[in-house]
């Protein structure tokens, strides 16, 4: 091969080499860092801000109705909050049992639907009336205590606090698997971030924010999916920290299908591409000119690939090194070797053990991990049918659940 080939070679090696390991080390820190993190103590709040709880329900028949009626049952002042819920394209009998229930029923029609849209319709229509504005999918169930520790929060200061979403349901091998996803995002995220001085991540539900501010932040919002990741990449453009709370719990629907997690994930998947694109160089820049760290590290983040990605990926490449060098056949225009994929192998995996609630290593944990090379494939081969999955709003169900173990 000539020199160039090999310099074409070696400078795509490295580069493949030094993401993976900048992402490896990425959440190694921030793994390390959640173990720091410590519930804040918090002073009984002297009054309760008014409250609207907004939940957008799409096709939601299946939930919408239980998950109305749990949050009207919210231990928070009934005064002090309301239920509204933004109805698009439920049945007739839906909205008539909501209608029947203390709450608010706004029903919108979009020809093309989005939660960015029923968000912004809600906010057009409400009062300005409210202080805090929470966010829930359609499916979630605040815990008890979840709004008035949001309340205290505000207290503190903050005008924008992610709560901890945790898993309703462990019905099959894949929503276990998604319930400790989404645990590894909370530590890495959130209580890893918290605790070394970043802002936490947003995560599209279980969330509240500064009236005002979020009616003005959302309106020049139009995303169609991840519109989270926007809403978060513009609130840390401007400075404004996000505080997590881990003691706040709301429930998740956890996806206990196929069909419905690559649907799931092939939105996030592109969401999360789309918007490091879109801010990459406005990143960059704040970061130089204004030393916003909390906006890059977001902007980062986009392009760190999600963690069965990033084991799975490392883990095969580090096997092929192995078999070549062990084969005596590794070529010579290949300048790493084994040694130094296992390095990032060894250190991402040590995030991942570190990241993971101890109560997840059980029995269930163990029997569901029979199912991670099925996963890691249909995630690896989304990565090629991103195309228009940003488009268009891909709709997860709910209420499909297997029969719990």
């Amino acid at each position: 091969m000539s020199n160039i080939g090999t310099y074409i070679i070696n400078a795509i090696e490295i580069l493949v080499y030094l993401n993976f390991l900048l992402g490896a080390v990425y959440v190694f820190i921030f793994a390390l860092g959640s173990l720091l993190y410590r519930t804040k103590k918090r002073q009984p709040s002297l009054r309760f801000r008014r409250m609207a709880v907004l939940i957008p329900a799409y096709k939601e028949d299946a939930v919408i109705v239980e998950v109305a009626r749990q949050a009207l049952a919210h231990d928070f002042p009934s005064g002090a909050y309301t239920v509204v819920v933004i109805a698009d394209t439920l049945r007739a009998e839906t909205l008539a049992e909501l209608r029947s229930m203390p709450l608010e029923v706004l029903e919108v029609s979009f020809t093309n639907s989005t939660k960015v849209k029923a968000l912004n319709s809600a906010l057009h229509s409400l009062s300005d009336d409210y202080e805090v504005a929470v966010v829930l999918d359609a499916d979630n169930i605040m815990q008890p205590g979840f709004l008035k520790k949001i309340n205290q929060a505000f207290d503190a200061g903050y005008k924008v606090v992610q709560g901890h979403r945790i898993a309703k349901n462990s019905n099959s091998d894949l929503a276990i698997l998604d319930a400790i996803s989404e645990e590894l995002n909370n530590s890495i995220f959130r209580k890893g971030h918290r605790a070394l001085g970043f802002s936490s991540a947003l995560i599209g539900s279980g969330m509240a924010f500064d009236y005002q501010l979020f009616k003005e932040v959302m309106k020049d919002i139009q995303a169609i999916g991840g519109f989270d990741k926007e809403l978060e990449m513009r609130l840390l453009r401007d400075k404004v920290k996000i505080e997590y709370l881990n003691d706040a719990w709301v429930a998740d629907e956890k996806v206990p299908q196929m069909e419905d997690f690559k649907r799931q994930r092939r939105r996030w998947l592109s969401a999360q591409y789309v918007y490091f694109g879109r801010f990459f160089f406005s990143g960059v820049y704040h970061l130089v000119a204004k030393a916003n760290i909390d906006f890059f590290d977001k902007v980062y983040q986009m392009i760190v690939p999600p963690r069965i990605l990033l084991v799975g990926i490392t883990f095969l490449i580090t096997l092929l090194y192995a078999v070549l060098q062990l084969l005596d056949l590794h070529p010579e225009c290949m300048m790493l070797s084994a040694q130094a994929w296992g390095v990032v192998l060894a250190i991402v995996s040590s995030a991942i053990v570190m990241a993971i609630p101890l109560h997840f290593y059980n029995r269930n944990t163990l029997h569901a991990i029979r199912s991670l090379p099925r996963v890691f494939y249909e995630m690896f081969m989304l990565l090629f049918k991103l195309k228009g999955a940003n488009e268009r709003f891909i709709h997860t169900r709910h209420g499909q659940h297997l029969p719990e173990k």
